[in-house]
């Protein structure tokens, strides 16, 4: 009898009895979904523009001054007197983000040129070069979650397919393999990214890979445990007395129960990818220089201590998404605890 459908809606029903870990989820994923929209939120580009000619997407396209009037070929600046301009000119409808900075944006109506204090345009203040905190954070925390997340994927699909060739295996493979393990555990991750960001251009698909490198360690264990309990059991000897191929015992009888333990260790990668990029943006030696980052804010918010809307925002930010995520991952851990109830 196949009871696996069962477990799975016991344990999703015992997910959604975990208020914390629920709500953390359903918080954070709002965040997420706020953040991937950041240039339809917090933008110095109009989203759209209807003159008596046409209709403009300057969000989605590259106009030149020259598409509005008889300007340069450069790029349109939609914050300029120019533009305003022609729409009064015009009377074009422009519908605008509901911020209205980007974040580059240099801001021209702050009380001082950089480091202006939280007002009525600035709702966070701005940075060190004038740029608006808010929107600086809104995309810097989509930088930080998008990492986090990739290295939750990517680290997870090494590191189940190593797990499952240990314990499936077992013996010498799983012998040799672990003592590989261990060393590769032991080499200093954290300088050997300081050294490449001095090589590479600094970016974060660079930092993705380096991190997946060293991250898909922490799954194994789980799953080579899975695979080593499975492996013993009586339906796994039937299938290879049967002689089905060890490939689809691996991925259709195994893996499927392999997969519920990994699950409790996804968010505390998401958490480590996270803490990992703010370290190495807040020591200078992260993202390009410009990128939008909490390490940043972070690093501005240390040399400015006067300007503490900097650090503060940015600190906020980082220990509000941190606590979220282990608060997820706490309630996955009890969801798929073998002494919990299916």
């Amino acid at each position: 009898m196949n009871t696996s459908g069962t477990n799975t809606a016991g344990k999703w029903r015992y997910f959604l009895s975990h208020r914390r870990g629920f709500f953390s989820f359903l918080t954070l994923s709002f965040i997420f979904l706020l953040c991937s929209g950041a240039e339809f939120l917090s933008n110095d580009k109009p989203l759209l523009v209807i003159t008596k000619k046409s209709w403009l997407f300057p969000i989605l396209r590259y106009y030149p001054e020259t598409a509005f009037f008889d300007g340069e070929d450069i790029e349109m600046n939609y914050m300029s007197c120019e533009f305003n301009q022609f729409i009064q000119k015009e009377k074009a409808f422009v519908i605008w983000p509901l911020y209205r900075y980007g974040a580059q944006t240099i801001s021209l109506d702050a009380p001082q040129p950089s480091l202006s204090p939280p007002d009525c345009h600035h709702v966070l203040g701005t940075d060190e070069q004038g740029r608006d905190v808010l929107a600086r954070l809104l995309y810097g925390t989509r930088i930080s979650l998008f990492f986090g997340l990739g290295l939750a994927i990517f680290s997870s699909i090494v590191g189940i397919i190593v797990g499952s060739i240990q314990g499936y295996f077992a013996g010498k493979i799983d012998l040799v393999l672990q003592r590989i393990i261990e060393i590769w555990d032991g080499l200093p991750i954290f300088f050997l990214l300081m050294i490449v960001s001095n090589f590479l251009s600094a970016n974060v698909w660079v930092f993705l890979g380096i991190m997946t490198l060293f991250s898909w360690t922490r799954l194994v264990p789980v799953v080579r445990a899975e695979f080593l309990r499975g492996r013993q059991q009586s339906y796994v000897k039937a299938a290879k007395a049967l002689g089905v191929p060890e490939g689809r015992i691996i991925f259709r009888h195994i893996l499927p129960n392999a997969l519920a333990p990994a699950l409790s260790c996804l968010p505390f990668l998401i958490s480590s990818g996270i803490s990992a990029l703010t370290a190495l943006d807040f020591l200078g030696i992260g993202l390009s220089l410009g990128t939008p980052s909490l390490g940043d804010l972070l690093r501005q918010g240390k040399s400015h201590l006067y300007a503490p809307w900097l650090g503060l925002s940015a600190f906020l930010t980082l220990a509000t998404i941190l606590v979220l995520v282990t608060f997820i991952g706490e309630a996955l851990r009890d969801t798929f605890s073998p002494h919990k109830p299916s």
